[in-house]
């Protein structure tokens, strides 16, 4: 085992593992992008599309900006990161004190769709530096790519395991790490976790206040196909788990993790037998002042009396409502599902 590492992002690339119950074993990571930037920068360079002194330009409001700079910064790379208001303040002097610059769009021009307004920005930029990078982590394979070490990782820790349970976001984590487990495992079950008014699995666009998972673009690296049962689970239920898992386990992990565990711990309790690997994908401290603060939570209106104690299963996401629901997605296409075809946002 490595205890000695050259930097910060490396020693902190793969989760710390705890086992909550028999049959349940949770991933906790510090910050799961870090896996993508790191394997997508390198594969840059090692390519000469990118060296010291090089612009990376990304869309990022969440834990794949931090990720960035943080290598960024180790590698002497100029980074540019296009975001939103939903951003905090906190967080935003983190990343430009790392050396990012950071752009803020508000969607006014764009119908309030603040992820298209990113977009256009990100593409007006670009046009000023004729030599920059786009790490890409909506729609570029190596996104995915990068989690065959997640699966090895995981592989060598657990040997063959039942159940894989994951948010999705981009498609990353979820979509690559169970493509390479199943390379030896191919009867392993994924569980995708989405949240309402998110568009990746047939819901109608809306607003969100559940932040690291969902999106209202639909995004090329999110392969339907992968995933044998999706859960919708509503911000109000993810942050009363978040704190369910701090209390209950001392972990301290964000609101996505909060939503993973909550799935995870009732497919424990419903396959005793099965042993369950669930992905918590960043740790809480960024949250202090929101999901673990009580005013902040009922001056938001999201307090809600108790969990449910099982998701509301659907035949059709356009069923789904609040506060969890799930949908036996096996492994079809998202047209196979809802009817429509999935025609993705991120490349137009």
């Amino acid at each position: 085992m490595q205890f000695v590492f050259e930097n910060i992002p490396d020693a902190f690339l793969f989760p710390k593992l705890i086992k909550v119950k028999p049959n349940l074993f949770l991933a906790c990571f510090d910050l799961i992008k870090l896996i993508p930037a790191r394997y997508i920068l390198q594969k840059a360079a090692e390519n000469g599309r990118i060296k010291r002194g090089s612009v990376i330009i990304e869309s990022s409001s969440g834990t794949f900006g931090l990720a960035l700079a943080m290598y960024c910064r180790l590698n002497d790379y100029k980074l540019i990161l296009i975001s939103d208001p939903i951003i905090d303040e906190s967080f935003k002097r983190r990343l430009e004190d790392l050396g990012a610059t950071v752009e803020i769009v508000d969607g006014s021009a764009t119908n309030g769709n603040v992820q298209k307004a990113r977009l256009e920005r990100m593409d007006m930029i670009k046009s000023q530096y004729t030599e920059h990078f786009c790490p890409g982590q909506y729609i570029k394979p190596e996104n995915i790519d990068s989690y065959s070490i997640l699966a090895d990782y995981l592989s060598e820790q657990f040997g063959s395991f039942d159940y894989l349970i994951g948010t999705v976001g981009t498609g990353g984590s979820m979509c690559g790490t169970t493509k390479y487990l199943r390379q030896t495992n191919p009867g392993l079950i994924s569980v995708g976790i989405d949240t309402f008014n998110s568009v990746l699995f047939g819901m109608k666009d809306g607003p969100r206040a559940l932040r690291g998972l969902g999106n209202c673009l639909k995004v090329p690296n999110v392969s339907h196909t992968v995933f044998d049962d999706v859960h919708w689970v509503s911000a109000e239920l993810a942050f009363r788990l978040t704190r369910q898992l701090h209390q209950n386990y001392t972990i301290f992990q964000g609101p996505t993790s909060g939503a993973a565990y909550g799935v995870a711990d009732w497919y424990a309790k419903k396959h005793p037998d099965a042993k369950i690997v669930c992905l918590c994908p960043d740790s809480g401290h960024r949250y202090i002042d929101t999901i673990y603060n009580n005013n902040w939570l009922k001056q938001n209106n999201f307090v809600i009396d108790s969990s449910p104690a099982e998701p509301v299963p659907v035949n059709h996401p356009a069923e789904a409502y609040p506060h969890w629901a799930c949908l036996k997605w096996n492994r079809r296409t998202y047209e196979e599902v809802t009817g429509d075809v999935y025609i993705s946002q991120e490349t137009k």
